[in-house]
Parts: C-alpha cells; sequence; structure tokens
C-alpha cells in the first residue's frame, strides 16, 4: 500500500495528480506544514529533508517530488512517455525540478514573506521566474504536450507550479503573456483528474495562518536554534 505525506503546495499536488490520473490505492497522510509537523522526528525517518512530499511503498521510502514522479511512472508503467523520448523526458523534467520550482518558489517568497530592502532578490527571482515561463512558452508552439507526442510526468510536475503562475508572477493574467503555456496549462486543466486531486486538498484541514508558529516552521534557518 502506498502512504502519500501530503500538503496543499505545488510539489506535493504534482504527486497528486498523478496518483488520480494513474488510479492507483493510496492512503493519504497529511502533513501541515505551517504547524511543524514535517520537522517531527517521526517524518524525518520517511523525509530527512523535512519536506513534502514524500512517498512509502511498503517500507520503501521516496522523497522529492521529481524522484516520486518517476518512481510511480516507472512502477506502474505509465506517463513515461516513449523510449527514444526518454532524454527529453529527464532533461524537462530536471529543468522543473532545478529551474521552475525553484525560481517560482523564491520569487513568491521575496515577494510576500521577506522583509523589505530585498529589491535585488525580489526582482533576480522574478524575471528568472519570467525566463523559465518563457523557455516553456517558446518550446510549446506547436505542441500539445512538453515531451513528445503524449501526457508525461513532465506535464505533471510543470502543471504543479504553474497553477500558481498568479502568485509567482503577481498577476492573474500572468499567463496571458506566454500564449502557448497558457493554452497547455488549460488543456491539462480541464482534465478530470485535476479536479480530483484539487478535492483531496479541499479534503484536508491545514492552517492556514501565517504567524509566527508558521514562519518558524516554514523557515526555520531564520530564527536562531536556541529560541
Amino acid at each position: 500500500m502506498l502512504t502519500f505525506y501530503f500538503h496543499h503546495t505545488p510539489n506535493p499536488m504534482k504527486v497528486a495528480l498523478f496518483l488520480q490520473e494513474a488510479g492507483l490505492d493510496f492512503e493519504l497522510a497529511p502533513v501541515d506544514t505551517l504547524k511543524g509537523e514535517q520537522h517531527t522526528p517521526e517524518f524525518r525517518l520517511i523525509n530527512p529533508n523535512g519536506k513534502t512530499p514524500a512517498l512509502q511503498d511498503d517500507g520503501q521510502r521516496v522523497f522529492d517530488s521529481n524522484a516520486i514522479l518517476l518512481y510511480l511512472s516507472e512502477k506502474t508503467g505509465q506517463f513515461g512517455g516513449e523510449a527514444n523520448d526518454r532524454a527529453e523526458l529527464l532533461s524537462w523534467l530536471m529543468f522543473i525540478a532545478s529551474g521552475l520550482g525553484p525560481f517560482s518558489g523564491q520569487s513568491v517568497h521575496f515577494k510576500r514573506a521577506a522583509p523589505a530592502g530585498n529589491d535585488y532578490a525580489a526582482n533576480r527571482y522574478h524575471r528568472e521566474a519570467q525566463r523559465h515561463y518563457q523557455v516553456l512558452d517558446s518550446h510549446l508552439e506547436g505542441r500539445d504536450f512538453i515531451v513528445g507526442d503524449s501526457y508525461t510526468i513532465v506535464d505533471m510536475a510543470a502543471w504543479g507550479w504553474i497553477d500558481k503562475a498568479p502568485i509567482v508572477l503577481g498577476d492573474d493574467a500572468a499567463l496571458d503573456s506566454y500564449p502557448n503555456l497558457k493554452r497547455w496549462f488549460n488543456a491539462i486543466n480541464a482534465r478530470p483528474a485535476v479536479e480530483k486531486a484539487r478535492a483531496m486538498a479541499k479534503a484536508c484541514e491545514f492552517k492556514t495562518e501565517v504567524d509566527d508558529v508558521a514562519r518558524r516552521a516554514l523557515f526555520p534557518s531564520n530564527f536562531p536554534k536556541e529560541d
């Protein structure tokens, strides 16, 4: 039995989408990151990095969202694309893992969480997020999917972050500047499995207030260890 450690943020939502698309049986284990549940000794045995998502599969742990997508794709034989597209699939998956996701996350952080006076960092991450969006937009011209001619884990991985475009770029109409990406996103977002993944998130009662407890849970390195 799969156990899925979940919070309704972009990286776990990628995995939620895969699980719904593949129709897999799993036990949902909510982890309230604003309460600091990701730092408990029990959870650190599942993910020593103290982040969601994570997965257990009959005692086998898998952590990092993109590793989980690869693991599940290989385990089930689903959404891995064609053999001759393997290099492209790995390349774009790592583009999302090392570029789109981190720069998007930092763009949000410096817009919403960092103290005033970080204009250089805020601009740096905002512009890099825009650049990654443009790379995808250019690549998707004339394409329905990011890799090959079929829906793959790369589309799922990108959906998790592009879903947050208004927050990442600070504009509700952000995708209007990226017409190919917008067309692709709307097609993925209309899939029935997306609605099911969103329903999973709505069914969980997570803390929403970003107070001092949440800030210490989310950004522990900003606080002295002795506090």
